[in-house]
């Protein structure tokens, strides 16, 4: 409950206290007894929160539109109504999200997800572009010139290293060190310092277990994390059913719902 972005901890002890040895078996219940407002309901829900007692976010926030405010404490016992056949058909009409969707909704919330890594459902087009994963670099051969890709975790300059620019990258199968030269971080310092999602050019350096890509080229690749909403992550990407309440196509790039992943970055 602590990673939810902004439910508040107040909130979760009171959660906590009221849900007793039964627990709680639906969303119904959870809003008579569990004390809590409706905006920290629909963080829960928008955490997917709920999955646990079968509702992915979609389901759980359109049952709490349904629902409204949660009942005072004085009313909390009281039995709620069913869901009524009109309301069950229309949640039977939601269009399932697609699990990259889920993805980008719990990094939103969370900063982070246990459903898929990012790169798992780029990993097809990125195999056809000759990139490889992190796991095999503990294979292949040294001084070979190879292409990485992944989510920049860290960027570190130390006081000691004259410049050079250290940065830990992660992709579905591990992570792998990249050693940027002054000279290259002067000439791909936008890509070096901005990206999200970085694809790195070099040459493999390995000595045991220490393994390191020593960069001659970088490229910002963040745009293709803002694709994720639509995949499934079927090797073969199925046609979705749109909502007949879909939003209209965005431009790529500039929807304030894309995936936001941080690093930790020098300063």
């Amino acid at each position: 409950m602590r990673q939810i972005k902004g439910f508040a901890e107040a909130d979760a002890e009171r959660l906590v206290a009221a849900r007793g040895e039964a627990g709680y078996p639906d969303l119904r219940t959870l809003w008579r007894r569990g004390g809590l407002g409706r905006g920290a309901l629909e963080r829960l829900a928008e955490a997917d929160a709920f999955r646990s007692i079968g509702l992915d976010r979609r389901r759980a926030l359109w049952i709490l539109k349904a629902l409204g405010e949660p009942p005072l404490p004085l009313f909390a016992a009281v039995e709620a109504t069913p869901i009524r056949s009109s309301e069950a058909r229309a949640m039977a009409l939601l269009p399932e999200m697609p699990l990259g969707e889920h993805v980008v909704e719990d990094y939103a919330s969370l900063s982070l997800t246990l459903k898929r890594h990012p790169l798992a459902f780029l990993r097809n087009e990125l195999a056809r572009e000759g990139l490889v994963p992190a796991a095999e670099l503990a294979h292949l051969p040294v001084n070979r010139r190879l292409s990485i890709a992944g989510v920049v975790l860290i960027r570190q300059r130390p006081g000691s290293a004259n410049g050079v620019v250290f940065i830990t990258i992660e992709d579905e199968t591990g992570i792998a060190n990249l050693i940027v030269w002054p000279q290259i971080l002067e000439r791909f310092r936008r890509a070096a310092l901005g990206a999200t999602l970085l694809r790195c050019t070099g040459k493999l350096q390995r000595d045991e277990s220490v393994i390191h890509v020593v960069t001659d080229r970088l490229d910002d690749l963040t745009p293709r994390l803002n694709t994720l909403r639509d995949r499934t992550g079927e090797t073969e990407p199925r046609p979705l059913r749109k909502s007949p309440l879909a939003l209209p196509e965005r431009v790529p790039g500039y929807d304030v719902r894309d995936i936001v992943i941080t690093s930790r970055n020098f300063r």
